[in-house]
């Protein structure tokens, strides 16, 4: 974008894109008159019914950029039963129930119907609000394809498509689900696209389902907030150094940490990290995506209305959602993905406010760090030194637990456990050396383990000769059974020979 366009949309007010009075009263109401550098580019061709083609980081307002150029398109006409005019593909639940709150603010002067089609929630409500009709149909994308497929969904109705977050569709897997989709819609409806960033696959996407779109860029892709103040924070690999790190950290920056993110890679990381600050009598909550929607949703709730200090959350938080006054971010995990790393910790310095970002580094992260610094053009500084300053061999004191625990330790205890089974076996032969001399000298230990050992291995071997015996005594007698029955070696047997079975014995004419 050249600086001439940009003064130019500095100096626009929401009155100057189009929007309808209905929508401008709503705006005005929620205290907003200056659009952001997102909104003034794609407001105007949206209203036009140009195809659009968004690119912004995180927190710029991406979501107004629809939503309010939709509630103004739609003001004429209304829905049909089980044939929404608008969709909106979103990649979480989370996200789409944050639009949805978004059409109930901006789009308070409007009667229109609205249907919200996640996971987690009763079918049968969701098919009520699509019989009823709805202008605006917010939706993930298994979710929808599981009411078309069901047969209460028509999308040949559609006027207006938006898919948001696309490059986070991409990670979570679902560009075939949005191309079917895409397929389904009317070839001449408007398209807008938004995306953070836009590695190829999005690009091909782009090309296959947007004709001719205008491309509005406010912010070079993947770049993050001059607001965020990032610090990388060195830790050994085990969980526990982790853990510890994050503790020092909380309690080392309690002054000013008013709310913060605590970020991991996996479910099961947030999981054991949440019972961990528990544990140690921090206050906090857990986001994941395994859990219930309503809780979810009210663990988001008691987050926003500041109930709890910390919220231990895996990626299913860091794209879009709509909480303004985060103080800090802490990365318990490097992430794999260097654009997580971005959205992570858009999620602090939001509209203009200071935040403080650290991400803790472990010796195996380094791939991933370099990845990230290249990513947003810049080295991120050392909280206290870097990995260089590590111990050389990491403390392996900390107690293990778990299945993975004893899986390690098998076999190290293999021998140990031989050497108990051995002091176990020996016993009865020690209590059978009654001619040992009365006053012998007391034996050292060694002398002792090494004679408990010997008389191990003798017993075990006399058990071993008792147990050959009798096999050989048993072979015998099975030898002898069959010289009974069966002919000598060097006469050819026919069919059973002479061990004929009694069932087969039966007369018959000849």
């Amino acid at each position: 974008m050249s600086s001439d366009t940009k003064i130019a949309q500095d100096a626009l007010t929401f009155a100057d894109l189009g929007l309808s009075p209905k929508v401008l009263s709503a705006v005005t109401d929620a205290g907003y008159t200056v659009p952001t550098p997102i909104q003034a580019g794609a407001i105007p061709h949206a209203l036009q019914g140009k195809d659009v083609l968004g690119i912004a980081q995180t927190g710029t307002g991406k979501t107004a950029s629809f939503v309010l150029p939709m509630l103004t398109q739609l003001e004429k006409g209304r829905a049909r039963a089980r044939m929404p005019r608008t969709l909106i593909l979103e990649p979480t639940r989370e996200l789409a129930a944050q639009v949805e709150e978004n059409f109930e603010k901006y789009g308070k002067n409007h009667r229109l119907n609205r249907a919200l089609l996640i996971g987690g929630v009763s079918f049968d409500e969701q098919e009520k609000k699509l019989e009823r009709g709805a202008d605006v149909l917010i939706a993930t994308p298994g979710r929808l394809l599981d009411h078309f497929e069901r047969g209460k969904l028509l999308l040949s109705a559609v006027e207006i498509l938006v898919i948001d977050e696309a490059d986070r569709m991409l990670d979570m897997g679902f560009i075939p689900d949005i191309e079917r989709i895409c397929k389904l819609i009317p070839f001449t409806r408007q398209t807008l696209f938004f995306s953070a960033t836009m590695p190829p696959e999005i690009t091909k996407l782009t090309e296959q389902f947007l004709h001719a779109p205008v491309r509005v860029e406010v912010a070079k892709a993947s770049s993050t907030s001059g607001t965020i103040t990032q610090r990388l924070v060195k830790s050994g690999s085990k969980p526990w150094d982790k853990r510890a790190v994050l503790r020092d950290l909380i309690r080392a920056e309690d002054a000013e940490l008013k709310n913060a993110i605590i970020f991991c890679n996996r479910k099961v990381e947030v999981s054991e990290l949440f019972r961990s600050l528990i544990k140690h009598e921090f206050d906090a909550g857990a986001l994941h995506g395994d859990m219930d929607q309503r809780a979810r949703m009210t663990m988001l709730a008691n987050f926003r209305e500041g109930k709890l200090k910390l919220l231990v959350a895996s990626d299913v938080a860091a794209r879009g959602l709509d909480i303004p006054d985060v103080s800090h971010v802490f990365n318990f995990d490097v992430p794999i993905h260097a654009e997580d790393y971005v959205h992570r910790i858009g999620r602090t310095g939001r509209a203009g406010r200071l935040g403080k970002s650290f991400t803790i580094v472990t010796k195996g992260d380094v791939k991933n760090l370099n990845a990230i610094e290249t990513l947003i053009g810049q080295p991120i500084e050392w909280h206290d030194g870097d990995l260089s300053t590590l111990p050389a061999v990491e403390s392996e004191e900390a107690p293990r637990r778990g299945r993975g625990a004893q899986r390690g330790r098998g076999r190290k205890d293999e021998g140990e456990r031989e050497r108990k089974r051995g002091h176990r076996q020996a016993k009865p032969a020690e209590e059978d050396t009654t001619s040992a001399p009365a006053e012998a000298e007391p034996a050292s230990a060694d002398q002792t383990e090494g004679q408990s050992r010997r008389d191990a291995i003798k017993a075990e071997n006399a058990e071993r000769k008792a147990r050959h015996e009798g096999n050989g005594a048993r072979h015998h007698r099975h030898d002898d059974h069959r010289s009974r029955h069966h002919k000598e070696d060097d006469e050819k047997v026919l069919g059973f020979g002479d061990d004929i079975p009694a069932f087969m014995l039966i007369s018959t004419k000849v």
